[in-house]
């Protein structure tokens, strides 16, 4: 299966899994992705990343975090698109939520939340906001 835009596929897949109240997602493959849901669970949104496959075959499942029942992903907002990319300098990038949120970049130095792009003095393209 091919997939054009594979960041827009990941978090339809979250939203979806999570609102189907499901343990694990699977998505198709790419080191982008990976890197992507590795920063998502230093955040605690995802339990666990495990790769599947071979070659040209490989997936990843991505295990949901619940927190008494209810998903801890609610709502997860695409930021910057294939035909519009949006970018922060690291001295733009501020708290989302109240802190209850979290914005994932694509910096220089890997994908990384909002929280360690301030820490690490780097801004980046603006992915995705989850909360």
């Amino acid at each position: 299966m091919m997939v054009t835009d594979p960041v827009s596929d990941l978090i339809v897949r979250l939203k979806n899994g999570s609102d189907a109240k499901k343990k694990s997602i699977l998505v198709i493959y790419s080191r982008f992705v990976e890197n992507i849901a590795h920063a998502l669970k230093k955040a605690g949104y995802i339990s666990s990343v495990i790769k599947d496959g071979k070659k040209n075959d490989k997936s990843l499942e991505l295990g949901i975090v619940y927190i008494g029942g209810e998903p801890r992903i609610h709502e997860v907002q695409r930021i910057s698109k294939s035909s519009r990319r949006i970018y922060q300098k690291h001295g733009d990038i501020r708290m989302y939520r109240s802190g209850f949120g979290n914005t994932i970049f694509s910096t220089p130095k890997g994908v990384l939340t909002d929280v360690e792009a301030r820490k690490q003095k780097v801004g980046g393209e603006v992915l995705f906001r989850i909360w």
